[in-house]
This record gives structure tokens, C-alpha cells and sequence, in this order.
């Protein structure tokens, strides 16, 4: 941020100025959190102007948010590209819910007991554990012990067990799951034909499966290998089919549905097309767009679905999909994936495209030769346009014949080019089909 203050002279103290705006800054009634160091605050002299040079660090999620007038709903706001945009209720309430360590989804769910559960799930899932790691020492508990020690299920101050936030969500079904997150919602659409809205489409509303996020997460991770062809390896003669592309999408869908904020509307949302995977999910990235980029910094807003997730060897690379995800993407010569994020409701969407970027660049070219192409015909055209125009007397009717030697070109063309002067309004015609004569209005 940078304010131009004014002409020196104007001034006849500018420490008496930063001290002021320093007054301001460390006063809680002003601003609830003063995020500036010294180091944050420059002051130039460039002429006789002074500008004043603020950097303005990003906020820790547990800071957030920082509002003005001690006004929380009123006095808060986002800074988006240029401007400053006043945060509705929502993103403030969303914020509020981030602060705290304990995530979300590890609060225990006290008007529920473990018979909410589907057990079928849960023994589906502990046999993926118990596949991923054989020798673990949870594989011979009972499922209550089990659920307990993953994080899936709590007691209360009573000592009753009680499935938790992470455990509904995962082995819940969804009339259930919408009790405590009324905006649940998964949706998974494949849109591989363009001449019909979609292929295939597995909503958690349809009734016909239990709608979690366990079966969610493995339905489309195998719709989406089943119906793109994902580059295999060959090593030592032998095809290698989990490859680092597989890799990367079984980390970015776990990566989707550990920082999903499950009360804000619109829900997951998946998207494959023909050379496209996108990924939509409720929520802002909690670490910020940029260290999102960078990696090597974890904090997921599900730690106990996350946690879930690792025990069956999905998701464990914490802090480094993303930027694993973009050297993949490179390796493989496509085009780098898009991160954007919205706002009002929050919500980030993942684009991945697998189109090589010299066949990218190649499409580019071709846009680039049809449109220079285009526009020298309409060049030509137009110079067509003032011959016709520059021969032709006032008041005298004329043929398409009478312009075949002077523009020498096939009569057809000629009718057209007339036609089009006529709609534009350069000429008129006698309103014969047979016979057609023109000349200036």
C-alpha cells in the first residue's frame, strides 16, 4: 500500500504524522490486532512529497479476523486484488470457525450414537487399513476401540461414546449427515459427450448409495481413471498402472474434502470433461493461495478426516500435494493447473487440464494465422467496397456487369459486395430480382 501524503512543507512534523498513524495502529478500539512492524512502515522523500509505503502482512488463521471500530460483522473486510470488500456475515462466522485448533470436525456429536454409523462402511474402511498396513495394532480391536482411537467417535463427560464431526462424515449416511451440516452436498459430474449435460453424474441427495465421504472419495477417484486414460509406466518391461498421476489425483481429491467447510452452501462439486478435471469445494485456503503454492505447510480445516484419510495411505504427502501436483503436471509436458479462489461464499476451485502445452501453443498459433487471415480479408473487402463506391456517379443506375473488369472478379462476388453496401446503407437497390440495378442514395 502506498499514500502519497502531499508536499513536505505542508507538514512540520512527520514523525508527529507516523506517530499518529502509529497511535491509531496499536489501538485496540481502532483495529482489533495491529499486524505492522517497523519494518512494514517506509517513509520517502521524493521532491518535495512525502509517500508513506505500508505493507500489510498476511493474517494467521488463528487472527482472523481482524476488523476495525471494534465492530466484528460491520468492520471487517477482504482485500481483493485492488480493493477492499466489506465481509458478510458468513465469511465472518467462517473465519470465527477457523480460529480455534480443535477443527470442526472433531467436536463430539452428542444426540447421536454410534447405531448412526454405517457399519458397513466402517468395515469397508478397516479393511483398506488393514491392507495398507497389515501389522497395525488397531486391527484387532473391536469397532468401537477402533472408531475411538482413529478419531471417528468420542466420549462425553458421561463417559458414553458418540460419533464425532469427522466420523459422521466419513461412515455417516446423508440424511443423517444433514442433521448437523445442512449444506452437505457431494457431486460428481462427468461431461464427456458435448451434446448432452453430462455422462454420469453421483450425487449424495440420490438415495441410491449412503452418501459419505468414504464411498464419495473411492466412486470417483475410479469413475475418473476408468474414463481418463491416465499414462501408464512400463519398467523392466513391466506396466506400472499407479503412476504419479494417479498419485497426484488421489491427493488433491483427499486434499478437497479435508479443507471443505461443510456449512457453507454449494458443496463439492467435480467436474470431468474430455481434457479437464475440476475441483470445486466450499471454503478459503486456510494457509493462503500463495504458501498453498509453495507447500511444506499443513493445516487442514478436517485434522481428523485427514487423519482418517492417512491411516488407508491417501493423503499422507501433508503440505506437499499441491506443489507435487504442479511438478507432476510439468513433468508430463500439460498445461500448469489453475488455483482461483472466490469469495461471498468462499469457495477454491482446482483446474487441471492434461493438454500438452506445445499442442496448446499449436491451437494458439492457428487462432492466431485464422484471425490475421480474417482480418485481411476484411481488408481486402473493404478497399472492394471504396472501388465500387469512387466509380459510381450520382444519380446512375448500374449492373453487376458494369464492375466485372474494374475489380475483376467473378459476377457472384460482386452481388454479394453490392448486397452487403445495400444492407449498410452505401447504396440502393430498385428492388428487382431480375434486373437489379444499384446506384447512391
Amino acid at each position: 500500500m502506498k499514500i502519497k501524503v502531499g508536499k513536505l512543507r505542508e507538514y512540520v512534523d512527520k514523525e508527529k504524522l507516523l506517530d499518529d498513524f502509529w497511535n491509531q495502529a496499536h489501538n485496540p478500539q481502532k483495529v482489533s490486532i495491529n499486524l505492522l512492524t517497523e519494518k512494514d512502515v517506509q517513509s520517502y522523500e521524493i521532491n518535495d512529497d512525502l509517500i508513506i509505503v505500508i505493507h500489510v502482512p498476511m493474517a494467521k488463521r488463528e487472527q482472523k479476523p481482524i476488523y476495525i471500530n471494534n465492530d466484528i460483522f460491520r468492520g471487517t473486510y477482504k482485500r481483493t486484488h485492488t480493493g477492499d470488500y466489506h465481509c458478510s456475515h458468513s465469511q465472518v462466522k467462517s473465519m470465527l470457525r477457523d480460529q480455534i485448533e480443535e477443527t470442526m470436525d472433531m467436536h463430539i456429536i452428542e444426540n447421536m450414537s454410534l447405531k448412526d454409523l454405517n457399519f458397513e462402511t466402517v468395515h469397508q474402511y478397516r479393511n483398506r487399513h488393514k491392507s495398507y498396513k497389515p501389522d497395525h495394532i488397531w486391527n484387532n480391536l473391536s469397532d468401537e476401540e477402533y472408531l475411538l482411537m482413529i478419531g471417528a467417535a468420542d466420549k462425553d463427560r458421561d463417559k458414553k461414546l458418540h460419533p464425532t464431526g469427522a466420523g459422521l462424515l466419513m461412515f455417516g449416511e446423508e440424511h443423517r449427515i444433514l442433521r448437523q451440516y445442512p449444506e452437505y452436498f457431494l457431486d460428481y459430474r462427468e461431461m464427456l459427450d458435448p451434446t448432452i449435460r453430462w455422462t454420469d453424474r453421483l450425487q449424495s441427495s440420490s438415495g441410491e448409495w449412503t452418501g459419505n465421504i468414504f464411498d464419495f472419495y473411492f466412486k470417483v477417484y475410479n469413475k475418473i481413471t476408468l474414463n481418463f486414460k491416465v499414462p501408464f509406466k512400463i519398467e523392466n518391461g513391466i506396466r506400472i498402472g499407479d503412476t504419479p498421476v494417479h498419485r497426484a489425483i488421489r491427493e488433491v481429491l483427499a486434499n478437497c474434502l479435508v479443507n471443505t467447510d461443510f456449512y457453507i452452501p454449494r458443496g463439492v462439486v467435480i467436474k470431468l470433461e474430455k481434457d479437464m478435471l475440476t475441483i470445486e469445494n466450499p471454503g478459503s485456503i486456510r494457509v493462503g493461495k500463495h504458501q498453498m503454492r509453495l507447500g511444506g505447510q499443513s493445516d487442514p480445516r478436517n485434522k481428523a478426516l485427514m487423519k482418517m484419510f492417512n491411516l488407508v495411505g491417501v493423503g499422507e504427502r501433508a503440505g506437499s500435494g499441491v506443489p507435487e501436483l504442479f511438478s507432476i503436471w510439468e513433468n508430463e509436458g500439460w498445461i500448469e493447473p489453475v488455483i482461483e479462489e472466490k469469495f461471498d461464499p468462499d469457495r477454491t476451485t482446482l483446474t487441471m487440464q492434461f493438454i500438452k502445452k506445445d499442442i496448446n501453443r499449436k491451437v494458439r498459433e492457428e487462432n492466431c494465422e485464422k484471425k490475421t487471415a480474417r482480418k485481411k480479408l476484411r481488408e481486402k473487402t473493404i478497399k472492394q467496397y471504396e472501388k465500387i463506391l469512387s466509380v459510381m456517379e450520382e444519380g446512375v443506375w448500374y449492373q453487376t456487369i458494369d464492375f466485372i473488369e474494374i475489380l475483376n472478379l467473378k459476377e457472384r462476388r460482386i452481388q454479394t459486395l453490392l448486397k452487403e453496401l445495400v444492407q449498410k446503407g452505401d447504396l440502393i437497390d430498385n428492388g428487382l430480382i431480375k434486373g437489379k440495378r444499384y446506384k447512391k442514395p
